[in-house]
């Protein structure tokens, strides 16, 4: 609920593995001040993506399941910063950098509930109809936050540093959230979209979580 505690996020509390850290982030707030207008959402879903050499286990669906890039640069970082990247030349999509410095690594903002700034976030999603469609799907939990591609790419959630216009800072859940649910990461093509992958966790219940679909080839595997 929009009431529960939460206390500041720390670097040592993302140094983890992401597929092990996205859970944690369920019931987290991250609260951005863009063009000095806040908003906080309330997180209800993430998904966890590793990169070339994080874990046991490749991953096929990461964007650096190749090796570092320009694209992906942010996710090499140290963690407790944002990853914001654009989807399909649209959306920008916000992931918390997780796993230690130089190790890639993010938990993609699947959903969330906005529970400060709404107001705010209506006027960046005009077409929403309701408060639940706010920031139900990552592309509308971006334009909901303000964070936009390339220009907030890597602003820091856990000092709260100034970045081009945006401050972004994450806190957790006091007590983490008991019960949640896991599967297979929603769109994702092939194998990496799969169960073999259960990295997409999920408060049940809520209505912010977004709708599931396979991705190309992953229903057949």
């Amino acid at each position: 609920m929009a009431g529960d505690e939460v206390r500041a996020a720390t670097r040592a509390d993302l140094a983890g593995l992401p597929a092990e850290v996205a859970p944690r982030l369920l019931g987290a707030h991250l609260t951005t001040t863009v063009a000095g207008a806040t908003v906080t959402v309330r997180l209800t879903e993430v998904e966890a993506y590793h990169g070339r050499g994080t874990g046991p286990v490749p991953d096929p669906g990461s964007h650096a399941r190749m090796g570092p890039t320009a694209r992906n640069a942010t996710m090499w970082g140290e963690p407790g910063h944002l990853y914001v990247y654009l989807s399909h030349g649209i959306h920008s999509c916000v992931n918390v950098v997780c796993g230690p410095d130089g190790i890639a690594g993010g938990v993609l903002l699947r959903g969330g509930e906005v529970i400060e700034g709404i107001d705010t976030a209506f006027g960046r999603r005009p077409a929403a109809r309701t408060p639940r469609d706010l920031a139900r799907g990552p592309g509308r939990l971006g334009d909901a936050v303000g964070l936009r591609h390339p220009l907030h790419d890597g602003v820091d959630a856990i000092t709260g540093t100034p970045h081009h216009g945006a401050v972004a800072r994450l806190a957790l859940a006091a007590e983490p959230v008991a019960g949640f649910a896991s599967g297979p990461r929603v769109g994702v093509a092939g194998v990496a979209g799969t169960s073999a992958f259960p990295w997409r966790f999920w408060i049940p219940g809520e209505p912010t979580v977004s709708p599931f679909r396979w991705g190309r080839g992953a229903a057949e595997l």
